[in-house]
């Protein structure tokens, strides 16, 4: 963690024309400075003008928590209040004595809580609200060696509780039964935090976001478990899964099963400096449309990972960002048969100087669990 960061970010920020960027507590937050706040109704932000030197507005109780993190190496003025201080006030000071005046444009985090989002603009004179997704997305999408290095440990982390799998999966658990174990195996292997457990089988396996239920997993169900978890430097994990439970998949199912493996390969295999977000998306979906199973395909191909599960870039359609080398994205088309079952495959890929990495490994074959 070096102050470089913030100084790309104002740069970003000033040829985008805002005037401040005002960075409260999650991911943009520690991606920044290495501080890894809380987030609650006390202001915690950090401040960052087109002109003059950046700050942090702390809550006093946490001050200390600021200088035993990364960013109390940064040489940051840590601007601490009081209880019974206006923090907006304060804010908004420092502002308007580093910049001369009120800004136009105020930068605030895409998940900047309302109350602090409008406690900013309302303190600085009502500056124009905009996000700062467009700076810091150009500076989180491209991952250094060391973020790199960051994902392939979280995802060898959970191919090992992939690995696992046959230690809880099996026929007669519930859904909750079985998650509940796999979270604790993510923590197990190298997590610090669980993020999301789906475990869908027989027809919940056609819902991709399906939230873990009572249901019992029967002989002859296809499963799909998407798992994921941080690790303790914020970089996260994702992958996903299909087992089929005590028996093999019958003739139709293996069919598409293999078109469906045969598109995620393609769209893994077109990942190359150049070729566009869309373009990924288009190589695993052109596949799984020519097969006849298109209309089944219901979500993009995939998402950017880093201290975020979801970030940019997002490989769908009408994304025409060309990929860079150090970008980091999900490849997980799916084929879902409502009221029946469904299937994902994915992996976590970087976009290196000549193709393709991808930092998770396991079978992509339709496994088979002992029932």
């Amino acid at each position: 963690m070096t102050g470089d960061r913030v100084r790309r970010a104002r740069e970003a920020a000033a040829e985008g024309g805002a005037d401040v960027l005002v960075l409260t507590p999650g991911s943009d937050l520690r991606y920044l400075c290495g501080y890894h706040a809380h987030a609650m109704e006390r202001l915690t932000a950090l401040v960052v003008p087109r002109a003059g030197e950046p700050f942090l507005v702390v809550p006093r109780l946490e001050a200390p928590m600021v200088d035993a993190s990364p960013a109390g190496g940064l040489g940051l003025e840590v601007l601490a209040w009081d209880e019974t201080d206006d923090a907006f006030a304060l804010l908004a000071r420092e502002v308007r004595a580093r910049l001369g005046s009120d800004p136009a444009r105020v930068a605030v985090g895409s998940r900047t809580w309302a109350e602090h989002a409008l406690g900013v603009q309302r303190a600085l004179g009502g500056a124009v609200l905009e996000l700062a997704a467009p700076v810091l997305d150009r500076l989180r999408m491209v991952k250094t060696p060391a973020e790199v290095a960051e994902l392939a440990a979280a995802g060898a982390a959970i191919d090992r509780v992939h690995a696992r799998m046959g230690e809880w999966l099996r026929a007669g658990r519930t859904e909750a039964q079985v998650g509940a174990d796999i979270a604790a195996a993510i923590l197990e292997e190298g997590h610090v935090a669980v993020d999301f457990t789906i475990v869908g089988s027989g027809p919940n396996g056609a819902s991709p976001h399906h939230e873990l239920s009572d249901r019992v997993v029967a002989e002859g169900d296809l499963v799909v478990v998407d798992i994921g978890g941080e690790t303790a430097t914020g970089y996260r994990s994702d992958c996903t899964r299909t087992y089929a439970v005590g028996r093999g998949p019958d003739a139709e199912t293996a069919e598409w099963y293999a078109v469906l493996q045969a598109a995620q390969a393609a769209a893994s295999a077109a990942v190359r400096p150049g070729v566009t977000a869309e373009a990924v998306d288009a190589a695993a979906r052109d596949v799984i449309t020519a097969a006849g199973w298109g209309e089944h395909f219901i979500h993009r191909t995939g998402h950017g990972i880093g201290l975020d599960t979801h970030e940019a870039p997002y490989i769908v359609a009408g994304n025409a960002l060309p990929l860079e080398p150090g970008m980091a994205f999900s490849v997980e088309p799916g084929i879902y048969l409502a009221g029946r079952c469904g299937a994902r495959i994915e992996d976590i890929v970087v976009c290196t100087e000549d193709g393709v990495q991808s930092v998770n490994g396991g079978p992509r074959d339709l496994v088979v669990l002992p029932g």
